[in-house]
Parts: structure tokens; sequence; C-alpha cells
């Protein structure tokens, strides 16, 4: 399991479950006290790795699978190419004077061969999901749900609301996405994930998708990483190659995928005649919401998206900056972008040809 409880949770396990803060912060039902034990334990069947639990515990009892060991090891075996994928969303988390360059030249002092960009990769899934839409969106009353890059949504409509994966697009998420790329030109190369989200460790391990991703790192495990060697990204020289568009980079926060692919299909499909009307949950609540209204043929909406944390990627477990300085970050180097859409830069098309 990714999640699991360690050390001493006496003070706790003599209050009512009701008062437990990790108890009720858990939108799964997923952890519970065993008094006859007298431990709060994890329900590994129930448990989907969104990390509320993980936020809820000020004692820090409640930790998340840590990987540091395994990636050091590959990272001093100079035969093995290692290449780095980060999250869109670490834009601002290690300071305002940390760029993408920088970020770049700090990964590469570490032993990594290479640092991408994942808000490339959500770039060509745009792509791919836009064409998707234009293709089973047809009449008034389709609809057609975004797998975007939330594992949490998925793992809601894999395991709770199995009726409506039919309307779920097939693309696999940015992250996925990336490591399959890279392996594909460098069949040698492994693939370490730098993200705010807990339940990309799970995403990473899933049966049909594992071989893409080796690896995950959350944001303050990589800045443990670069306190204990040393290592101040914000004093280095950028190493600089951007390719991402404005579109692939707002993937970090709510409502950037259903902007990014709207953009993407008005500039694919113009006179398409399905006029796209969206909805975007916010938050695991808000997604149960969402999914029980297209349950119940309550829709008026025809493209669903929906993050597990309130704000999108830049409100993760994992993240180092409150969410609405994090959004602000990423909407700022959104429009910071050379290309607006994925259409206009050349990379992605490249990659999908």
């Amino acid at each position: 399991p990714i999640i699991s409880v360690v050390g001493n949770c006496s003070e706790c396990i003599k209050k009512d479950e009701k008062e437990l803060k990790c108890v009720n912060s858990c939108p799964f039902d997923a952890i519970f006290k065993d008094s006859q034990a007298g431990r709060i334990r994890v329900d590994a069947d129930k448990c989907e790795g969104c990390g509320e639990c993980v936020k809820a515990c000020s004692l820090e009892r409640i930790v998340d699978k840590i990987q540091y060991m395994p990636i050091v090891n590959l990272l001093k075996d100079k035969k093995v190419p290692v290449y780095a994928t980060i999250a869109p969303a670490y834009i601002g988390q290690f300071g305002d004077e940390v760029t993408p360059g920088k970020m770049r030249t700090a990964l590469k002092m570490i032993g990594f061969k290479d640092l991408i960009e994942v808000a490339l990769f959500a770039d060509i899934i745009s792509i791919r999901e836009a064409i998707e839409f234009k293709n089973l969106v047809k009449n008034v009353g389709d609809f057609m749900i975004t797998s975007c890059c939330c594992p949490i949504w998925m793992s809601l409509l894999k395991r709770h609301y199995k009726e409506l994966v039919e309307h779920v697009t097939p693309s696999v998420s940015p992250m996925i996405a990336s490591g399959r790329v890279i392996k594909k030109i460098c069949p040698d190369a492994k693939v370490v994930f730098i993200g705010p989200c807990i339940a990309k460790k799970s995403e990473a391990k899933e049966p049909d998708i594992k071989d893409a991703i080796d690896y995950v790192l959350t944001f303050d495990e990589l800045n443990e990483i670069f306190k204990a060697l040393n290592i101040d990204p914000s004093k280095l020289e950028g190493d600089v190659s951007e390719y991402s568009s404005k579109g692939g980079r707002i993937y970090a926060r709510v409502g950037g995928v259903s902007e990014c692919i709207i953009d993407t299909l008005n500039k694919l499909s113009p006179n398409h005649p399905i006029e796209v009307k969206d909805a975007h949950a916010n938050g695991v609540k808000e997604c149960k919401q969402l999914l029980d209204k297209a349950l119940k043929g309550e829709l008026d909406v025809n493209f669903l998206e929906g993050m597990g944390c309130i704000g999108g990627c830049v409100g993760g477990p994992r993240v180092m900056v409150d969410k609405e300085l994090g959004k602000e970050c990423v909407n700022r180097y959104g429009n910071e972008a050379q290309y607006h859409t994925p259409l206009d830069g050349p990379c992605a098309m490249e990659v999908l040809r």
C-alpha cells in the first residue's frame, strides 16, 4: 500500500472516532479506529491514495511510501540514463527565482540525464482528447469524460462508477505518456516523475501502465534531496529548454484541462457542430456529485473534468506553497508560453507523427 500508519497513535486512539482528523478527512472511508488493537488503520481496499489523511495528521504518523534509496541507487549507476519528468504544478513551489532552466540544472547536478516537462505531454494528450471529442460527441445528449491527469478521478470512475467508464477517453495521463515516449526514444532509460501527488505512486504501479514510470518523487521529497546535497536551485545558471504551450502548463489547476482541450478543439475543428459545454469538479466531493448526476442523466454538459484535490494539482498533498499562490504561478507561467495551444508549437505534433 502507498499510505500506511507508522508510530504510536495512543493519544488519538482515546478519542471518539468522530473527533479524529485523519478519519474525518478521508473521502473514501478508508481510515478507521481499531479500538481492540489500539491502532488507527488504513483499509487498503478502500484507499485511493489521495493523501488527505497525510495532510490531516499533525503528528506525521500517516505517511506515503518513499522511494529515496532506489532512486539514489539508480542515479549512481552511470550506465543507465535516468530522466526526470516534472508536473507543471512545480512552478513556484521551490521559490519565485527557480526557473525551469534552473530546475533542469539542479536535477542534472543530482545525476539525471535531463529534465522533461510533463506539460509537453499534456499538450500531446490534449490533441488526442480534442480528436476524441470530435468523434464521440456528435449529438445532443452525448458526453465525454476526460481521462485527464488525475488518478483519483480515474480511480473513482473505475471502482465506483463503472457504468460511466464507456464514456471515458482511452488516453493515458501525461505522466504515463512522458515515460512511454522517453523509453521509445531511449529504450534503456529509466524515468522518475516529480509532482505534488501521492496517488501518482499508485498510478505508476497499475498493471497495464507500470512500465512507463519507474519511480515517483514528490516536491517535498525532492526538496529534501536538494537540502541534503546543499543544492540551491535559485542560485544556479539556467539550462533553458521549453516547448510546452499555455494549455499544457495550466493542466496544473482546476479547469485547465478543459480550457486546453476546448482551445485545441476550436483550432482543430472550428466548425464542429456541437458546442463544448464543460463541467469541472473541484475536489473529491464535487467529483462524486458530478458523476452521480451523470449516472442519473441530469447533466446539461457534454465534457466532464475532475480533479481530486481542491484547486487541482496545485492543491495536492505534497505541494510546498498555498494552492492560491500555486495557481497564480501556474497561470503566469502559462501566459509566458510561446505557444497558446498545443497545435501552435512544433513538438507535440512531431511526437504524434
